[in-house]
């Protein structure tokens, strides 16, 4: 079985397939500063929890945007799972050409979202990807990768408002009830959540405009969904994108 592993800033998201069939996901809050042995009893417990071993694996594949993390996982998988993984950034075949200015400064998430998206759809596209930071990724017709937006994400944003006004409290992200809301929650709720749909589609709208028009949206990320709901920009929601991503950059790095 193959092992998918994306580090991001606020989570770590673990994949199990078996060939090209997801068979058991997991997420678990980053923390840069648990030990390698700490994540080994953290991972066993979650695979017990699924009738898994880690002797049932046989490779690994890793997209890290915390460098802090990337050893530690490294000596994780070589010394728990008995596995030399396969780490994405400079040297793995990607098979996606990377017009940017500085390639290297690409995070390896957004290649991997590119990547996924690509094989999938074969046409132009814009990735949303709703993490710590919204990223916006363009890819060509052709399968290359243009370049994108970062922003602030939700909850970075959301976290900025509560610490700087004092007398407003922490909300959930949802959708209120209406626009115009009528209380102090609902009122901070439609700026929050009604703020994010405009952002997008205000950013995809511009880009549409340099590229053609004729270009699929694809949103993954935990909020994906319900701003997906909300907006008309967005034509399909992958929330497993980045998961899938790396097992097929794992199928073109393996041999």
């Amino acid at each position: 079985m193959l092992c998918v592993i994306d580090v991001g800033n606020s989570n770590i998201v673990l994949g199990i397939y078996a060939g090209q069939e997801l068979k058991k996901d997991w997420r678990v809050g980053t923390d840069k500063y648990r030990t390698v042995d700490e994540y080994a009893i953290l991972i066993n417990d979650l695979f017990r929890l699924s009738g898994l071993k880690f002797s049932d694996l046989t490779d690994v594949i890793i997209s890290c945007v915390v460098p802090q993390m990337l050893n530690s996982l490294e000596t994780l998988c070589r010394q728990y799972f008995g596995l030399t993984p396969y780490v994405v950034g400079p040297g793995i075949k990607t098979g996606m050409p990377i017009q940017y200015d500085n390639p290297r400064e690409v995070g390896a998430d957004r290649i991997v979202n590119a990547v996924a998206a690509y094989e999938q759809c074969r046409c132009r596209l814009i990735v949303v990807d709703f993490g710590t930071a919204t990223t916006f990724d363009v890819i060509s017709e052709n399968g290359s990768y243009q370049g994108g937006a970062i922003a602030p994400g939700v909850g970075i944003s959301a976290d900025a408002l509560f610490d700087r006004a004092s007398k407003l409290p922490r909300v959930e992200f949802a959708r209120p009830p209406q626009i115009i809301a009528k209380n102090t929650v609902h009122s901070m709720q439609s700026g929050i959540f009604f703020g994010y749909v405009g952002l997008v589609e205000g950013i995809v709208a511009r880009m549409k405009t340099e590229i053609g028009q004729e270009t699929r949206v694809i949103a993954t990320g935990g909020l994906a969904a319900p701003i997906a709901a909300a907006s008309e920009v967005i034509d399909q929601v992958e929330p497993y994108l980045t998961l899938e991503g790396l097992r097929i950059l794992y199928e073109r790095n393996r041999s």
